[in-house]
This record gives structure tokens, C-alpha cells and sequence, in this order.
């Protein structure tokens, strides 16, 4: 696929980490479309799991992901030169290629694997690590940074709600996008562009006009206080996590 002169922003993150929240923040910018976890019908087809309205996303989503991922390359609207892709690094399976990466800018948000545990918990029955995102997180951007030989950047929601414009001023440097105050506050309400699973997944973020630091807040949960399966989990992800998290960037100052 050959690379275009607009921005394509592939933002890779696990579920819970604010993701919807920043995918708000894009879709308020002027020169900006965003698109929602486009490959969830075929992880949801592929993995046969039982989320939350997987019936609804099965039958209003395209579920091949070929054809998906040569979409997110098509020519944009007139006057739209930025391309938000939220992506759930977990949809990127195995058996789907690489090759539709190239022409994208990819970045990584992160969220503390002990509050995102605890946060997934009251949607999911059973959560493995490979159900929060963080091993394919490592895996894009280890990938990412070998073929590009460059450091993706990468932004953690603890800081981002601590610091919403310092954070987003640093991510759109690295972008090569202008900050747009318009980031940092939206109207409340769905949104046309939300996926068809948002009344099971996005019922704080429908209340929201911006970033609200309660939502994930780093070391909210303890992880000695999590339950033992869980805790297991979070042992195993907290490598990634503090791997991943050694190259957050640093906030703009105000």
C-alpha cells in the first residue's frame, strides 16, 4: 500500500484506557475524521468470544479484515487531512498480515495494568493478558520501531488526565499535527462515529465534555488487592507495561 500525504493515525491501545475518551478528543479537531475499533467483528468472529452485544457487531460491522484495512488507506473526505484510527491492539490477530501497517503513523496509549484490570472486570467474566492488549502493544511497537527506526510515540492515561494539554501538545509534535484547543473539551452524547457496541462499553464516556482524571487514575488499584486470578495477570503484564512506559512522552509545558 503506498503511503499518503495525510496523516493516518493508527493509536493502539488495550480496552479501558481512556481510548474512547481520546478518540473524542481527535474527532473535536476541524481537520480531522476517526474511525472506532475497526477490526472488533472479525476478533469477535475469529476469537468466538461472548463480549457485550457481539451479535449487533457481527451483523452492522465488516468482518473481513482485508478488506478493512485497505479501507483505513482510502482517500479521505475534502478538507479532512487527519485520520484517527482507535484501534484495540488485541483485534490485531495473528492470522491477519502486517503489510497494511506501512503508511501509518502509529502511537501507543497505556493505562496501569492494576487499574485497567480492575476497571475490565466489571465487563468481562474472564480476562486473560492477551485480552488487555499490552503483549500485541509490545509486539506492534517493537515492530514499529525496527522498520521505522524510530521510537513510536507513547502516552500513558494517567498522565494524559493529569495533564491533557501538555500531553496532547507533546503527541501532536510528534504527530506533525498543530495542537487544536479543541482537544481538550466535546460535547456530551454518542456519537455517529462510536460503534455499534457503545451503549455495553461507553456509558461514562457519553457523560463527559473532556478528560476526567478519576477515570484512570495511575495506582487507583493496588495490585496486591486484586483478586488472585487477576493479580496473576497483572504480574505478568507489569514487564510490558513498565517497558512500554519507559518512553512516555513528557508533557509540553503550559
Amino acid at each position: 500500500m503506498t503511503a499518503s500525504p495525510d496523516i493516518r493515525i493508527a493509536m493502539w491501545s488495550g480496552p479501558r484506557n481512556v481510548s474512547t475518551a481520546l478518540m473524542r478528543s481527535f474527532g473535536n479537531r476541524n481537520d480531522s475524521v476517526v474511525i472506532d475499533e475497526p477490526f472488533y467483528a472479525h476478533y469477535l468472529r475469529q476469537t468466538g468470544l461472548d463480549h457485550p452485544g457481539r451479535e449487533e457487531v457481527l451483523t452492522h460491522q465488516d468482518n473481513d479484515w482485508q478488506r478493512v484495512a485497505q479501507s483505513l488507506h482510502a482517500p479521505l473526505p475534502a478538507g479532512v487531512s487527519v485520520f484517527y484510527q482507535k484501534h484495540m491492539s488485541h483485534h490485531l490477530l495473528p492470522n491477519m498480515g502486517r503489510e497494511w501497517l506501512r503508511g501509518l503513523q502509529h502511537a501507543f496509549l497505556l493505562r496501569d495494568p492494576a487499574d485497567m484490570l480492575r476497571s475490565l472486570e466489571q465487563k468481562l467474566a474472564l480476562i486473560r493478558a492477551e485480552d488487555t492488549g499490552l503483549p500485541q502493544q509490545v509486539e506492534i511497537f517493537d515492530r514499529v520501531r525496527k522498520s521505522e527506526g524510530q521510537t513510536p510515540p507513547v502516552i500513558d492515561a494517567a498522565d494524559l488526565l493529569e495533564n491533557p494539554q501538555g500531553v496532547l501538545s507533546a503527541l501532536c509534535a510528534r504527530l506533525g499535527i498543530e495542537f487544536q484547543a479543541s482537544m481538550l473539551c466535546w460535547p456530551p452524547g454518542p456519537r455517529a462515529t462510536d460503534g455499534i457496541w457503545a451503549k455495553h462499553w461507553y456509558e461514562q464516556v457519553e457523560r463527559s465534555s473532556g478528560f476526567l482524571r478519576s477515570e484512570a487514575q495511575r495506582g487507583e488499584a493496588r495490585a496486591d488487592e486484586l483478586p488472585a486470578p487477576l493479580a496473576a495477570v497483572e504480574r505478568r503484564l507489569r514487564p510490558m507495561y513498565d517497558y512500554l512506559r519507559a518512553h512516555a512522552l513528557r508533557a509540553v509545558p503550559s
